[in-house]
C-alpha cells in the first residue's frame, strides 16, 4: 500500500464526509431554522431533551420526514461517491475502505463546522453501499428480522444491521481489511453516541425513563422500521 495514496483516500473521505447537508437543506429550505439547536420530546413524558446532533434527523424533526429522508440520501452519497472512486481506480487494494472510514468520521466531526455533526448511520450505509451493495439490503433486512421476530425490539432491530455488517463482510471477504473496517465504524458509530447515551443515562437516575420505541419515529430509518413492525405487528409494547 502507498502511503500517499492512502493519505489522499483518508484526506479526500474525510472532508467529503465533513460537507454538513443537514445545515445546506435546512439553509436552503428554511433559513429562519437553527437545525443545530434541536429539542425533542422524550417519548411518553412531557420532558424535553436537546438533541445534539447535526443530521437527517434534526432536519426531520425541524422540517418533516421528506427533508429528512432527502438529506440523508445526500449524506449517504457524500461517502458512497469517494469509495466507489477508490474502488475503481485502485482495484485489489483497501484505499476505498480508508476512504469510507474518514468519510464516516468527517460525517460525525466534520473540520468545517468545529466538529459538531451527525452520528454516522447515513454515512455508514453509505459507505457500505459502495464496499457491497448487497451487504446493505442484507444487514438492513437482517437486522429489522433480529430484532422485530427474534428479540421483537425495534431498538434492536435499529441497531443490528450495524452489528451484522462485522460478520457479513468478514463472509463475503474473508479479509482482514474488511474485517476492520466493519468493527471501526460500529465502535465510531458507539463513541459519536456517547453525548446521547449519558443524557439517557441522566434522565433515568432522575426518574425519566423514555420510551426509545416511540422515540424511533423520530428519525427517518426508524420510521420506516416502526411502520414495518406495526404492519407485521412485532412492535415490543412496554
Amino acid at each position: 500500500m502507498d502511503p500517499l495514496i492512502a493519505l489522499l483516500a483518508a484526506v479526500a473521505g474525510y472532508l467529503l464526509g465533513s460537507i454538513s447537508f443537514a445545515r445546506i437543506v435546512t439553509r436552503l429550505a428554511a433559513p429562519q431554522v437553527d437545525v443545530t439547536r434541536t429539542e425533542m420530546v422524550i417519548p411518553g413524558t412531557d420532558q424535553k431533551m436537546p438533541f445534539m446532533a447535526v443530521s437527517g434527523t434534526a432536519v426531520s424533526l425541524h422540517l418533516g420526514p421528506k427533508l429528512g429522508m432527502f438529506t440523508a440520501a445526500l449524506d449517504m452519497l457524500k461517502v458512497a461517491l469517494p469509495t466507489l472512486a477508490f474502488r475503481i481506480w485502485y482495484p485489489g487494494t483497501h484505499y476505498f475502505l480508508i476512504a469510507a472510514l474518514a468519510g464516516v468520521i468527517g460525517h460525525n466531526w466534520p473540520v468545517y463546522y468545529r466538529f459538531k455533526g451527525g452520528r454516522g448511520l447515513s454515512a455508514i450505509y453509505g459507505g457500505l453501499f459502495a464496499i457491497d451493495w448487497i451487504g446493505v439490503f442484507a444487514t438492513g433486512f437482517g437486522g429489522m428480522i433480529l430484532g422485530l421476530v427474534f428479540i421483537r425490539n425495534v431498538v434492536v432491530s435499529y441497531l443490528a444491521g450495524m452489528w451484522l455488517m462485522i460478520p457479513w463482510l468478514w463472509f463475503r471477504t474473508h479479509d482482514l481489511g474488511h474485517l476492520i473496517y466493519a468493527i471501526a465504524v460500529n465502535v465510531i458509530f458507539t463513541v459519536a453516541m456517547i453525548p446521547e447515551i449519558r443524557m439517557i443515562r441522566d434522565y433515568e437516575r432522575r426518574g425519566i425513563k423514555a420510551d426509545m420505541a416511540a422515540g424511533m419515529d423520530m428519525t427517518p430509518m426508524g420510521r420506516m422500521i416502526s411502520k414495518m413492525a406495526n404492519r407485521w405487528g412485532l412492535l415490543k409494547k412496554p
